[in-house]
């Protein structure tokens, strides 16, 4: 399959992530519309009752400014996820989505921990990594894009900054590396070239002498006239 068949845009680079940045931003209105406090049902790290946080911290943040600087990385970062790795995004979201949560519960300090950053670094690792990988130029491109826009993001998954919950965003990050390994024989890759065969180099034998085939001369039957 050609590469320049397998960049289609469809409906999907737009409708997913604009409906997933729509489910946010309306849970943080039903908690706010009727006083809700979902932030217990965040990431609680060892405890048993803190795993419901891994699928739904995603979705829970913790105030406006929360919500606008994970939505506008969220929409870019999912919109380049879709239309360049078309074949695995699901699996990247979901699995590493979870894979994300859960090394968060595990390694993180003893706090409730919310938000979709953690899916923003899965995606960008993800994305940068595995465009260098493949060798493939137009997702080295994207590669370079989204290093570009979001490159400073890498500093915040080291403990520089207070209430930010560094630990999602290494959790993300380290699960967007290893998946850009898993899948690197997935979705786009990078065509071997392949040599033809030509008339030419019939005229060759295996070690590279001239060697053209000899060609049998039919020989004409006597003519006689009657």
């Amino acid at each position: 399959m050609k590469t320049s068949n397998q960049f289609k845009f469809t409906k999907e680079v737009l409708v997913v992530p604009s409906l997933f940045i729509f489910v946010i931003w309306f849970v943080y209105w039903i908690e706010i519309q009727f006083s809700f406090n979902f932030t217990k049902a965040g990431i609680l790290p060892r405890s048993l009752g803190g795993l419901k946080g891994v699928f739904l911290s995603p979705f829970i943040h913790s105030d406006t400014n929360h919500l606008f600087n994970n939505s506008i990385p969220l929409f870019v970062l999912l919109s380049f996820l879709i239309y360049f790795y078309k074949s695995v995004y699901v699996k990247v979201v979901l699995f590493g989505g979870f894979l994300s949560g859960l090394l968060t519960w595990v390694i993180a300090r003893e706090a409730y921990h919310i938000g979709a950053s953690g899916i923003v670094y899965l995606l960008f690792s993800f994305i940068f990594f595995s465009g260098i990988i493949k060798k493939q130029f137009q997702l080295v491109a994207v590669s370079l894009i989204v290093i570009f826009l979001y490159g400073s993001m890498v500093w915040y998954v080291f403990p520089i900054k207070d209430g930010v919950s560094w630990e999602g965003h290494l959790s993300g990050f380290l699960v967007g590396f290893v998946f850009a390994f898993v899948f690197k024989q997935k979705g786009i890759v990078k065509e071997q070239y392949k040599f033809k065969v030509t008339e030419f180099d019939l005229l060759f034998d295996d070690d590279g002498n001239f060697n053209p085939p000899k060609q049998e001369i039919e020989e004409e039957p006597n003519q006689e006239g009657i």
